[in-house]
């Protein structure tokens, strides 16, 4: 039995509540994690999970030898990124996350240029839009945007993008273009769901917005308001290539826009591997300040407004 495998088996298991997802994340088949599970009960003696037909659950032995299980790997974790501190050779897995619009748009393109400078790199990359747990699934690196919930992660910002107000010539041709946030309220808009309602909020404080459509997803709401079908509240990098083409139009640009940090996020260690403080430099690189796709539409860097 290889015994650091079986470890990591058990403290996968053991985290994720389930052997399919522990061997989901560690990429093995759920038999193989299994075994590897009771060959360590077998070296050790005890049992350390309790298995029904619906759950499983740790044994007080299971539940001490986590703790140190995990301190284990953690340990490990830190003796390689230390080892390898000085080095600038970029080379191993790394295991990306992003959300869905920006990562196809924006992150995506740096991976594959990042990948094309680095061989011996090989990567995951999970694109969606729920806040995954990064400890509990295995990610080495997660991109997000906006405000960041206090949490033991460390994050580091590498951009920052506005959210810019748009209509489509017709909408605006139909209802007139709004002269002042207030004069929203009287206005079809097209509405992001999150826990704000129906609320957005601009110029230091929320205006009450009501409209035809809400949605989960920033795409949905931009291909509506080209259809003219209202007025959007969306990050830059959604809007960019619709702007550009005349498919949309910026109003009340004389406000300050609203911004939104774009973060690449990672749990605490003492040291960071080297793929990972390259990765983060080479996308603050590419993105810059402004962003790449507010530059392509004229605008000033964000600290300068």
């Amino acid at each position: 039995m290889p015994l650091l495998d079986a470890i990591t088996a058990f403290v996968r298991v053991a985290e994720l509540g389930s052997y399919t997802r522990a061997a989901e994340a560690l990429e093995l088949s759920r038999t193989r994690v299994s075994r590897l599970v009771m060959q360590l009960e077998a070296h050790l003696e005890v049992r350390l999970i309790q298995r029904t037909t619906r759950r499983l659950h740790l044994t007080e032995a299971g539940e001490r030898y986590l703790a140190r299980a995990q301190g284990i790997l953690q340990a490990l974790e830190d003796a390689e990124a230390e080892v390898g501190a000085g080095s600038t050779e970029v080379k191993g897995r790394l295991r990306l996350n992003g959300p869905m619009s920006f990562g196809t748009r924006h992150l995506a393109p740096q991976v594959v240029r990042f990948m094309v400078e680095h061989p011996d790199l090989d990567v995951r990359l999970d694109l969606n839009d729920r806040r995954v747990d990064l400890l509990e699934e295995g990610y080495d690196l997660a991109i997000r945007i906006g405000v960041l919930p206090d949490s033991s992660l460390v994050a580091r910002r590498l951009a920052r993008c506005r959210l810019l107000l748009c209509a489509s010539p017709g909408y605006l041709a139909a209802h007139g273009e709004p002269e002042s946030l207030e004069a929203l309220a009287k206005h079809r808009c097209l509405r992001y769901r999150t826990g704000a309602g129906t609320e957005w909020q601009l110029g230091g404080r929320r205006l009450a917005v009501q409209g035809p459509l809400d949605s989960n997803n920033g795409d949905v709401l931009t291909l509506a308001a080209e259809a003219g079908l209202g007025i959007v509240h969306q990050p830059s990098f959604l809007v960019t290539e619709s702007i550009r083409s005349g498919r949309l139009v910026p109003i009340l640009t004389d406000e300050a826009p609203v911004t939104l940090g774009i973060h690449g996020v990672f749990p605490a260690r003492r040291h960071l591997p080297a793929k990972i403080e390259r990765f983060l430099d080479f996308l603050a690189a590419a993105w810059g300040d402004p962003p790449v796709w507010e530059r392509e539409l004229g605008l000033s860097p964000i600290s300068q407004q």
